[in-house]
């Protein structure tokens, strides 16, 4: 005679094996890459927001402009106070990638200024909007935003 639970047990363990889902498929990672015919390319980039509510308050503008340089695209500009460098990656997903940022000596002139070079190097996503460019962090939050000059 065959014991209740173990048709029970087995029917468990039947209905667990069809319950389980495949492991999903690893995202092919694509290297960023920077076309000449993105909108970040060329123009003047104006900084007016720190995160989504904090205006701009230094003396002198902070900016960037995206261009060719050795060997890539050149992120060149100003955190109010020094001058920024940095090598700079775009893909068609809107991935931005700014790294090596060199913002030189610190200065007291821009309170702000040191904050430039964190949501640069935070940046992840970007999104232009008619004349404004927002950066977005890994996690989607707005680091800041910028106003085409």
């Amino acid at each position: 005679m065959i014991r209740p639970w173990w048709i029970g047990a087995l029917a468990i363990s039947l209905l667990a094996g069809c319950g389980s889902t495949p492991p999903a498929p690893e995202r092919e990672v694509v290297a960023p890459t920077a076309s000449g015919d993105s909108p970040v390319i060329g123009p003047r980039w104006q900084l007016i927001l720190l995160g989504t509510d904090e205006r701009w308050e230094g003396a002198e503008p902070a900016w960037f402009e995206a261009e060719s340089g050795r060997g890539g695209w050149r992120l060149t500009g100003s955190d109010g106070c020094r001058r920024l460098e940095a090598n700079l990656a775009l893909d068609d997903g809107n991935r931005i990638v700014i790294e090596g940022l060199d913002s030189g000596p610190d200065c007291g002139g821009a309170p702000q200024a040191p904050r430039v070079a964190e949501m640069m190097q935070a940046a992840h996503r970007y999104l232009i909007d008619h004349d404004r460019l927002v950066f977005f962090g890994r996690d989607s939050r707005v680091l800041g935003g910028f106003r085409r000059r």
